[in-house]
């Protein structure tokens, strides 16, 4: 033990350095992992970290300058909702990234995380009750929306002469020859 930090406290080894930690103070903890402040360090530019902002990929720490605009690793995905830098989990749809928080239906604002969706020919997202809803032939005789019956994803309607109908609506003659 050197003498030089008898009487203080011992944290265990620096996970960079392998050395004791001693001393309130001279010590940081990170991804669960034990520092010396000096040790604790951005891989690009060295600037201690402890106390700041930080972001671990494949092994290296990057302070957040260095994270985002170094270009030592894959640049953060931007949200095609917000257009901000996605900094935590990324939602993938339709080929594009989201923050999670905003991948919404474009009627009801409900979130689509894990839910059923639909897109529309204007590329807007919709839960599949509105897309229904607003998408869907209107009955001739009635006006109504032709939907799918609770808890089916398919309806049946009737097409006579261009025009929809629901079953109940229609009230055509069958002509036989």
């Amino acid at each position: 033990m050197d003498s030089t930090y008898s009487g203080s406290l011992y944290f265990g080894s620096c996970m960079r350095c392998s050395k004791a930690v001693y001393g309130a103070g001279r010590g940081c903890r990170a991804m669960g992992q034990l520092f010396h402040d000096a040790c604790f360090i951005c891989s690009v530019c060295s600037e201690k970290l402890s106390g700041k902002p930080f972001y671990s990929v494949s092994g290296g720490i990057y302070c957040e300058n260095d994270f985002l605009y170094s270009g030592v690793h894959p640049a953060p995905e931007v949200c095609n909702s917000c257009g901000v830098l996605i900094m935590d989990m990324v939602l993938q749809a339709r080929g594009k990234s989201y923050h999670p928080c905003c991948f919404r239906c474009a009627v009801c604002s409900q979130s689509l995380e894990g839910q059923p969706f639909t897109v529309d020919s204007d590329d807007k997202v919709y839960c599949v009750s509105d897309f229904h809803r607003l998408q869907a032939p209107r009955c001739a005789a009635c006006r109504a929306p032709i939907l799918p019956t609770e808890g089916s994803t398919e309806c049946v309607r009737v097409v006579s002469c261009n025009r929809n109908y629901h079953v109940e609506c229609y009230s055509g003659e069958i002509n036989l020859i």
